[in-house]
């Protein structure tokens, strides 16, 4: 009996430890000392129903703060709603939400930056017209207690808006490098409903024609900066963005057709890796190296603690330059750059034919071209901090350059970019997995502005395996379809060739 009661006295107290976590981490806080709530708890709240507001309802809270995003005065918000971003007082950057407040007429008496104190007693939290929206509220709810107050602004991909369209609902967003799909003849111009595609996916730029802007004739490319908001349920989701004005359009080319991109790499072969690395690329288009040469570069950063002073060109056992000059490729044929053994495995694997290489250099005793990289007997990272690699046009290149094609992988650390002044670090093109601006702010290099850590590809390939980059490129224009992943494929001494050149590598596309 003893046992037996100690038993359940024991599973009493598990329970009772589970239950209590489980109120933690599952419900949002009680808010009866500040009386205000964030929109990230304020969201948890809602069910799916509408839900009257009061202090009984929501945890205690009577108020909510945050700054106006919308904008009136170029007439293309959504008709009464003023949308409000807040974070959590003293929480992180993932806190960071929105939602919308419709005040009918009295909407456009709020300007971008204003910080208001709203009082919900008596509103109801529900979903019109597909928005999540606080309605009933009066006028004199809302205090204005500030202006020009600084706007944080996100970047997201249309992929990432619809698989959380919580987090982004009703804030401002940029979308970057996305292109009108059907590409514009040169006389459309914004009023209506436009599709745009980021090569993640697509949102409906959604213009009001009596906006302001209605009428002025849009360009093919470049970023959009906007209110998001998420109509529809399951696979009919679907992202409204409005821009605010016409300024919130900045016109980015988008990059001409890269005559190569990079596919895939082999960053720790079977056996010695000196010698044995080597990089994937997949032609778009023919190729003869004599007549158009290209530089690749590979960067490695483990150890390092200096910034790369200049860039790609840093050398030493930061950068190792291969110079591409000649050759032929055809349009989708895979070529490779690396070490001198043009094997697909190491030493004693199966050799890759000699006609796909387009550079091979023994990295263990020759120095880089033009005296960029030490020799080493470790050409691409496969542990520690981030690592990169690029092409370039030509052969002439300096730390002002802009590469064709680029991506970093592996670890979150590593020197590799410093604001300054001056400004140092690699320089990053428009990709799949970059942008040279964020809206209208420059950001060339990678570790700059929306360039971060979470745009490599995380983490290393595992040991005796490809990394396999699956993606699929515009051949014809230029640009992404669907972006690249890194997948690891394990490799034999036996494995054949296909098995880096088929099933989940980057491929092309008429388009």
């Amino acid at each position: 009996m003893k046992n037996t009661f100690k038993y359940f006295l024991a599973l009493g107290l598990i329970i009772g430890f589970y239950t209590s976590c489980k109120r933690e981490s599952d419900y949002p806080y009680k808010f009866s000392e500040s009386g205000f709530i964030s929109n990230f708890d304020l969201r948890r709240y809602y069910k799916g129903s509408d839900l009257p507001l009061n202090a009984d309802a929501i945890g205690g809270a009577t108020s909510i703060r945050g700054v106006v995003v919308s904008d009136f005065r170029s007439g293309n918000s959504v008709t009464g709603l003023i949308a409000l971003q807040n974070s959590r007082i003293n929480g992180n950057a993932d806190s960071l939400r929105g939602i919308s407040f419709n005040l009918g007429t009295a909407a456009s008496n709020f300007i971008p930056g204003d910080s208001l104190h709203i009082k919900l007693e008596g509103g109801i939290l529900k979903r019109a017209d597909g928005i999540l929206q606080i309605t009933g509220l009066p006028l004199s709810a809302v205090t204005k207690v500030a202006s020009n107050r600084i706007i944080k602004l996100q970047a997201a991909s249309t992929s990432a808006i619809l698989a959380n369209p919580d987090r982004y609902e009703s804030t401002l967003v940029a979308i970057n490098n996305a292109v009108y799909d059907p590409e514009p003849a040169s006389d459309v111009v914004y009023s209506g409903d436009k599709i745009v595609n980021d090569g993640f996916g697509v949102a409906t730029l959604r213009t009001s024609s009596t906006a302001s802007f209605a009428n002025t004739a849009i360009q093919p490319s470049g970023n959009f900066t906007g209110i998001v908001y998420v109509t529809g349920n399951g696979n009919s989701k679907r992202i409204e963005y409005r821009m605010r004005t016409v300024n919130d359009f900045f016109y980015v080319a988008m990059p001409k057709l890269s005559p190569a991109i990079i596919s895939g790499f082999h960053v720790d072969p079977n056996g010695t890796d000196g010698n044995y690395e080597y990089i994937q690329f997949l032609a778009t288009k023919d190729i003869d190296f004599s007549a158009t040469p290209f530089s690749v570069y590979t960067n490695n950063n483990a150890g390092a603690t200096a910034f790369p002073t200049l860039g790609w060109n840093t050398g030493a056992l930061r950068t190792y330059k291969f110079n591409l000059t000649s050759g032929t490729v055809k349009k989708g044929d895979f070529f490779y750059v690396g070490g001198a053994g043009q094997r697909i495995n190491g030493s004693a694997s199966t050799v890759i034919p000699a006609s796909k290489w387009i550079a091979s250099v023994n990295y263990t005793i020759v120095p880089g071209a033009n005296g960029i990289g030490d020799v080493t007997g470790n050409l691409l990272a496969n542990s520690g901090n981030v690592a990169g690699i690029a092409i370039f046009e030509g052969t002439n290149v300096t730390p002002s350059s802009i590469p064709l094609d680029v991506i970093f992988y592996g670890g979150p650390n590593g020197s590799y970019y410093t604001a300054g002044p001056p400004e140092y670090g690699f320089r990053i093109t428009i990709t799949d997995k970059f942008s040279t601006y964020a809206g209208t702010a420059a950001q060339e290099y990678y570790g700059k502005g929306t360039n971060g850590n979470d745009k490599r590809f995380t983490g290393f390939p595992t040991a005796v395996s490809f990394a396999k980059l699956g993606g699929v490129y515009k051949g014809t224009k230029g640009g992404w379809e669907s972006a690249r992943t890194m997948i690891s494929v394990p490799l034999t001494n036996t494995s054949l060739l296909s098995a880096i050149e088929t099933g989940g590598v980057t491929t092309l596309i008429d388009k």
